[in-house]
């Protein structure tokens, strides 16, 4: 969508506060011995005491308030009885609803003491979504975003997933641009000022790609290697963006 009024700014604003709510909830209890769908839970505790509802639930059917995706799981990872352990990194991906406007974020979270490569990995997706940042303005092309991020990602001995991008959002959860983590010649839509879309590089420490797992929802690398997740709702501007889901 792009904002018509302040009123809509507003009720993003206040969409994206809940989802920075329910991510640092998670995140405090994201720890060794929890399950994926403990996480969820509390999640849904944020979201029922702010009124607010899953998009993914809302939209897909999707079989949980949030996605969390573990290890070689990229993106929308089912909550489960699945236990965390020491080690792994976690994809925390919440997506809500409130008063018809939707905001969306994601975080990579270590369990524990994480190895060294996991680390820079998580460290990397969140370096690429900070230089795209640096291009997100109206006027420039999207696909100036994706270079932007394959470049962080590509010089850091990293892959970007390709087939996973940011995308517009607002009233629903995909909107019209698709956000590619890569310069994609298609991608030639120019960014216009109050346009609101998610910028989240989906990077891999493999060779990027990435299969449907059996569930039909949980999409993972097709090597097994680890993959880190960042993400924020943005609103183009001609100077910074403005950031929905961050304090």
């Amino acid at each position: 969508m792009s904002i018509q009024t302040p009123e809509e700014l507003a009720r993003l604003r206040a969409a994206g506060r809940i989802v920075r709510e329910m991510l640092g909830a998670m995140r405090q209890q994201a720890r060794a011995g929890v399950t994926t769908a403990e996480l969820d839970n509390i999640g849904i505790e944020v979201m029922r005491r702010n009124g607010a509802r899953s998009a993914p639930a809302m939209v897909y059917g999707f079989p949980g308030a949030s996605c969390i995706s573990v290890n070689e799981e990229a993106v929308h990872g089912i909550p489960s009885k699945r236990t965390l352990r020491e080690g792994d990194l976690v994809k925390l991906d919440v997506t809500i609803e409130k008063d018809g406007f939707m905001a969306d974020a994601a975080v990579t979270v270590p369990i524990g003491k994480v190895s060294p490569r996991k680390q820079e990995l998580m460290h990397c997706a969140k370096r690429a979504f900070d230089q795209a940042m640096l291009v997100a303005r109206a006027g420039v092309r999207v696909s100036e975003i994706g270079r932007a991020v394959e470049y962080e990602v590509k010089r850091s001995g990293f892959s970007v997933i390709r087939e996973l991008g940011g995308h517009g959002i607002g009233r629903t959860i995909h909107e019209a641009p698709s956000i590619p983590n890569y310069p994609d010649p298609a991608a030639n839509e120019i960014l216009t000022e109050g346009l609101v879309i998610t910028v989240e590089p989906i990077i891999a420490a493999g060779s990027g790609r990435s299969v449907l797992a059996r569930d039909g929802w949980t999409i993972r690398t097709a090597d097994r290697q680890p993959s880190a997740h960042y993400e924020h709702t943005i609103v183009i501007t001609t100077g910074e963006p403005i950031l929905l889901t961050t304090a």
